[in-house]
């Protein structure tokens, strides 16, 4: 080896550098008006709120807040959680069955550090969540995308593939407002999934960052609801319902497998900011997280309404999108000759950024696709910015 060159491990060769993060470089600049990241609106945390609680929570509990605490996480948080969890999605959790993570990404990785060896395989949506596909990818699994539509993935594709690929370890959805399509999928989409993923004895990893940010229709059943044994682990956060910088969320899983799931955390981190879980949980007992989460569904509707009027007036023929009926993101596909990531670098040059829908298909393809965010911008900016988009579509359709 030569001196001074570290030689790195094998998996290293296998991570790359996330697309919406290197994208996020270039909306710093305050003239980019920008659909790239999954970013909730700023202006609505509750900056204030949460001052008082942290001012509270120091000046009451100091020395337990700034101290180590267990890796499981603060009690009354995961008992908050629990109730939470069975009362907005009729699930059957304890505070025993949850682990406090750091940011539900970690979640992600805990998945894959516990269940894939290399070699085994993912069954995806499609497309699917770039953040899932990177934290999957250091432990070399292969990734096997099923065939979706508006309602989830095909029953028939699934059982197809479950049965084509005997080392599948699990099947990672997103069913609520699904990053980054903005579909949800319908109930009995849900209960064929659980159904088959039990009977083939697979279990199934659900992310629902996005669950309670509804804008219309009925709220559905979790997965982790519908499931009668032990076979969906579930991922929770507050990055979506309160504050992503507190990197707060959760982890439901099998007793066994959590106790797993927890010596892999006290490997990682040991625990989570004892300091922020006792504000977040603070915060649910002196506040109305729900009034909150009503004002960003509020918020968010309005701005998810301007975006879709803007693309359906402005966007030519052949070009597609989703209305979605909740959540952060919208998915526009363009006809086969248009490539979304030379479609972004004419869009910046117009000062409009959106995240080329190619790095969502672990398996690549599908480049004339976009994923577009509609939380972040103002009403104003979003009427701008979409024109600009609209306007480079055009041209690049002649």
């Amino acid at each position: 080896m030569e001196p001074g060159k570290i030689k790195l491990a094998k998996r290293m060769q296998f991570l790359k550098a996330s697309e919406i993060r290197e994208l996020l470089k270039f909306t710093q600049k305050p003239e980019i008006i920008s659909f790239a990241g999954g970013l909730p609106a700023a202006e609505l945390f509750p900056a204030a709120e949460l001052a008082e609680v942290t001012r509270q929570v120091l000046q009451t509990e100091g020395g337990r807040a700034l101290q180590y605490s267990t890796t499981e996480g603060d009690p009354a948080l995961r008992r908050q959680i629990a109730g939470r969890m069975n009362a907005k999605q009729g699930a059957r959790v304890e505070a025993d069955d949850l682990l406090i993570t750091s940011g539900s990404q970690q979640g992600l990785d805990f998945a894959g550090k516990a269940l894939l060896d290399e070699g085994d395989v993912v069954l995806t949506e499609s497309p699917t969540y770039l953040g899932a596909i990177n934290a999957f990818l250091a432990y070399q699994p292969r990734f096997v995308d099923v065939a979706t539509d508006d309602e989830g993935m095909i029953p028939e594709a699934l059982a197809q593939a479950l049965e084509q690929n005997p080392r599948v370890k699990f099947i990672y959805v997103i069913p609520d407002f699904q990053n980054p399509s903005g579909r949800t999928w319908s109930l009995a989409r849900r209960q064929a999934l659980v159904d088959l993923a039990r009977l083939r004895g697979v279990p199934i990893v659900e992310d629902g960052p996005y669950s309670e940010l509804r804008f219309e229709g009925e709220p559905l059943p979790s997965l982790k609801a519908l499931d009668r044994g032990d076979n969906v682990i579930y991922l929770g956060t507050f990055s979506k319902i309160f504050c992503p910088g507190l990197r707060c969320a959760w982890l439901a899983a099998p007793r066994e497998l959590q106790r797993k799931f927890v010596l892999i955390k006290q490997g990682a981190d040991l625990h989570t900011s004892t300091l922020v879980q006792r504000q977040i949980a603070t915060y649910l007992e002196r506040h109305d997280l729900d009034a909150n989460v009503g004002k960003v569904i509020g918020v968010y509707r309005e701005r998810r309404d301007r975006m879709v009027e803007v693309l359906a007036r402005e966007l030519p023929a052949g070009v597609r999108f989703t209305r979605p009926q909740g959540g952060l993101f919208l998915w526009v596909t363009f006809p086969e000759h248009v490539n979304g990531r030379a479609l972004l670098e004419r869009c910046l040059e117009h000062d409009v950024a959106f995240v080329p829908g190619g790095a969502f298909f672990p398996n690549g393809g599908h480049e004339n696709t976009a994923r577009l965010n509609f939380s972040f911008m103002s009403l104003d900016r979003i009427e701008e910015g979409v024109r600009r988009f609209c306007r480079v579509v055009r041209q690049a359709l002649g």
